[in-house]
């Protein structure tokens, strides 16, 4: 499948498939049956108690983990047809905390277009400023020290870096733990205008503040209804 043929999915198709998924920790099962469609423009809360696994979720839809049951399709391709570093170019998964490396906040930005996944892309400065400005940062945000950066500025870095490749599917693991109101604001509308921006793009979502749960998702899926009480 093409790049442009996964880019022409219409809106009744899911972008996502994930059915049956389980996973295990020490031999025990931390969830099963894992079963959702993501579709075009979705905005799904993944809510849960804290260790039910939502971040394990997260990351095993982009393969950094792995699960002991279930599939994942993207795009009607199973995830083993995909090549990785194509897939993650296309899903992309955003941690509370981002890896940041040596180097300015612009040669961060920059870092990501060395990769053989995004050769086709250049970065956009103009853009980035864009960016920055509807987050209220001035364009000295560029030349400041990554490693140095405080948590909100590292989720500020970590979220523009991953916008800039135009994903179809983010996944957003408390995207602003750190940040303060003013900017979670900002942050959150920023997110819509890039999910309205193309029209096969979706997001799930999860967050410690139920509050902003219920105001950024169209949907919710309850981790809780999959706990296993015993092992299989």
């Amino acid at each position: 499948m093409s790049d442009t043929q996964a880019r022409s999915i219409s809106p009744s198709t899911p972008l996502l498939i994930v059915e049956h998924l389980g996973r295990k920790l020490s031999g025990r099962w931390l969830w099963q049956g894992v079963t959702f469609a993501l579709k075009p423009h979705m905005r799904l809360g993944l809510v849960g108690p804290s260790g039910s696994g939502k971040t394990l979720l997260l990351r095993a839809l982009v393969r950094l983990d792995s699960c002991q049951a279930g599939t994942v399709s993207f795009a009607g391709k199973s995830l083993s047809q995909w090549l990785l570093p194509v897939y993650r170019t296309k899903v992309i998964y955003l941690p509370q905390r981002p890896s940041l490396f040596e180097g300015s906040v612009e040669q961060n930005l920059k870092m990501v277009f060395q990769l053989s996944a995004h050769r086709d892309r250049t970065y956009d400065r103009d853009r980035m400023l864009n960016d920055l400005a509807a987050l209220n940062r001035r364009p000295e945000f560029l030349s400041l020290s990554a490693p140095q950066l405080s948590g909100g500025e590292s989720q500020i870095l970590g979220l523009l870096r991953a916008l800039q490749l135009n994903p179809q599917v983010l996944l957003l693991d408390e995207p602003t733990a750190s940040l303060d109101p003013e900017t979670t604001t900002q942050v959150e509308a920023l997110l819509n205008r890039w999910l309205q921006a193309a029209p096969d793009r979706a997001c799930i979502w999860t967050s410690h503040d139920p509050n902003q749960i219920d105001r950024v998702t169209s949907k919710q899926l309850n981790l809780q209804q999959f706990i296993a009480s015993h092992d299989n």
